[in-house]
Parts: structure tokens; sequence; C-alpha cells
């Protein structure tokens, strides 16, 4: 294994929670998120070479997982499909928690792509700073964002 090789190794098992995340907040179906996760980690091998710690390799990692489920969420609305499934999943929790948690997340599904981005971010607990290092908007312009996100979630 060369040198390179371990260090995207050692980057991807640090990062992979992050990454699932990231992937989990564009899809709820496992197939797909599992899907997303492989793109970004192609794409992620693609940049490493490029990437070049002028920020944290964490911030690069959430920018490169946000612009490929960004760009498959464009490709996926481009390219209608009908996905077969199942009807019932029985093994759903039904608990008043997991109710909560699945509201959440289908609101939050609603949300243009790059809103959807900050509020993953801000759910993730980063700062506004690092929210806005991540998907390239100033500081002020997070909190702003996020407040009208927030306000447009609670009228859903």
């Amino acid at each position: 294994m060369t040198t390179k090789e371990k260090q995207f190794s050692q980057t991807v098992t640090m990062n992979k929670s992050t990454i699932y995340t990231v992937c989990y907040m564009f899809s709820n179906d496992e197939d797909e998120v599992n899907d997303l996760f492989q793109e970004t980690l192609v794409n992620m091998w693609r940049g490493f070479d490029g990437f070049e710690n002028r920020s944290d390799i964490k911030t690069w990692v959430y920018r490169v997982a946000l612009n490929t489920c960004i760009s498959c969420e464009r490709k996926k609305k481009r390219q209608p499909s009908t996905a077969l499934s199942i009807d019932i999943n029985l093994f759903e929790d039904q608990d008043a928690d997991t109710q909560q948690v699945d509201m959440l997340h289908k609101r939050i599904s609603k949300l243009k792509p790059f809103d959807r981005a900050i509020v993953l971010l801000w759910l993730e607990n980063l700062s506004y700073e690092e929210i806005g290092q991540i998907v390239g908007i100033s500081t002020k312009n997070v909190s702003v964002r996020l407040f009208r996100i927030k306000e447009q979630l609670k009228n859903m």
C-alpha cells in the first residue's frame, strides 16, 4: 500500500460517519445512501492529490460529500425513475421519538439542496464560521439562512 493510499484510508476511516450523515440527509433509501457514499469516496479519491491543506480535512470531506450528493440529486431529477419497493417495513420502529425524527427528516428532505446542507452542518454542531467555510458563504449569511430555514421548517 502506497503512502497516498494509507493517507486516504485514514481520512476515510476518520470521516466515515460524517460522509454517511451527509448521504443520509439526501436519501432515506439504504441502497441509495450506500451508492452516494461510494460516489463520494470515488470523488474524494479523484481530488485527494489536489487537497492542499489550506482548510481542515473535515471541511474538505464535507464539501466533497455535499457536492457529490447535490450533483447526484440533480441527475436524479433529470432522469425520473420508478422505484420498486414493498409498501410496508416490518422492522420500522413506531415509537414517538422515531416518528418525530422521521417527520423532521421528511421536512428537511423537502428543502432545497443548499439549505439542506446548511441544516445538516448545523445539526452536526458546527459553528457558523465552519458552516460558512464549507458551503462558501459568510458567517452572517449562515445566520440569516438558518433563521429563514427554521421558519420554513416550522411552516411545513
